[in-house]
């Protein structure tokens, strides 16, 4: 059986497919990962995006995977294969050498500042287990950096599944964080349900870790190139890092200063007057607001550059599908608002969520020509706190007087 499986990529394939069904169906994963090491003994990364492919398209859902792609890592992880990839070495600075040693500072965060804390829990160790798991809550910057930055140029070469799956750990992991943070600073603290939080949180965060070095990475390797590796370091810094900045840089160029298409001496004229097109940018910057342009085809194509943003917005998100700009748990309702705009049944939608210190209204807009044809929708974030706390009232030129 091994023989036959090993020599026809088809077959093995869907051998591979048929032992992970396994595991969702319920059979035992150690009988199931018997049977791995006797009939396959590796398996690359690329099987492994083919195999969460096939299964999204034999109707599996990506919650579904997502919900069980802890055993599925430790059942084929020890096998891993990457020798493909060859020796090379990534440059200092290189986002994913970057994402390598940033895993390397949370596993030692973990062994050095949290797990010698956790089975004597006094005062003094829970005050070092709380700043441990707020320096842990740092890894939402390592994540981002992941989904916003490096997730869009796989979604372009038609690799999405793994990107989804992951993306929904990475929510479940923030949860636990800030679960296991909420009950250290809880008044009576319940010793074994906190123990539970965070060994059920910190294994969860290191078989991400796992994941990113040994499927992820080298995923990564095998898809981009150099122009993509220098857009994702030189939009790096806005989204954060783990703890640290790195001290080194990869090929970090200055951006030449962008060319715009213009219709007469570098204005444009609307009906109700012409703005230079520096002007239109400075102004469309200044608004205490961030907008984003998702066209006709649900691709991004635009978005406002103004000083406070409430969301990230990398220019790496230009071109990418609404579809996957947003969590696996908020796909559903963007692509019904949408789908509403794009059939004429309403023509904007809003919400309010309380995000840390700021209470942000997002708004959503159908765009349509003067013949009511979609052309696409905008999105508006506003952080309407400090509207919000306004009371009494000021007159115009109170202050000058």
């Amino acid at each position: 059986m091994s023989e036959l499986i090993n020599n026809h990529s088809k077959e093995r394939q869907e051998a591979l497919k048929v032992l992970i069904k396994k595991l969702h169906e319920g059979v035992d994963s150690e009988i199931v990962k018997a049977e791995f090491q006797k009939d396959f003994g590796t398996v690359t990364t690329k099987e492994i995006v083919e195999i969460e492919h096939a299964l999204v398209e034999d109707g599996l859902s990506v919650k579904e995977i997502e919900k069980l792609c802890d055993i599925h890592a430790s059942v084929m992880g020890v096998n891993v294969n990457t020798l493909h990839l060859g020796d090379n070495k990534l440059l200092s600075g290189h986002p994913l050498r970057v994402l390598e040693e940033e895993n390397d500072h949370i596993e030692k965060l973990i062994s050095e500042e949290i797990e010698p804390y956790i089975n004597a829990f006094n005062a003094h160790n829970v005050m070092m287990l709380r700043i441990g798991f707020d320096r842990l809550a740092e890894i939402d910057k390592h994540y981002k950096r992941k989904e916003h930055l490096f997730f869009p140029f796989l979604e372009k070469k038609g690799i999405t599944t793994p990107p989804q799956v992951m993306w929904g750990v990475d929510d479940s992991i923030r949860a636990l964080i800030k679960q296991t943070l909420s009950l250290l600073n809880e008044k009576d603290i319940n010793l074994e349900t906190i123990q539970e939080s965070i060994v059920h949180t910190l294994k969860q965060v290191r078989e991400m870790i796992f994941k990113e070095n040994q499927i992820l990475i080298p995923l990564l390797k095998e898809q981009l190139n150099l122009l993509n590796f220098i857009d994702i370091a030189q939009s790096s810094d806005e989204i954060g890092y783990f703890l640290e900045t790195p001290q080194q840089h990869f090929l970090v160029v200055k951006e030449e200063e962008e060319k715009h298409v213009v219709l007469e001496n570098n204005h444009v004229r609307f009906k109700t007057g012409s703005l230079d097109i520096h002007v239109l940018e400075a102004m469309i910057n200044t608004l205490p607001l961030d907008m984003t342009f998702v066209d006709d085809t649900g691709h991004v194509r635009y978005f406002s550059n103004g000083k406070e943003r409430v969301f990230e917005r990398p220019v790496t998100i230009l071109g990418r599908h609404v579809h996957n700009c947003h969590p696996p748990k908020s796909v559903d309702i963007v692509e019904t608002i949408i789908d509403r705009f794009k059939k004429g049944v309403k023509d904007e939608e809003a919400f309010w969520i309380k995000l840390k210190d700021k209470f942000v209204h997002i708004r959503y807009f159908a765009v349509r020509d003067q013949q009511g044809k979609y052309l696409g929708t905008l999105e508006m974030t506003q952080d309407i706190g400090p509207i919000k706390a306004l009371e009494s009232e000021k007159r115009l030129l109170e202050d000058y007087r």
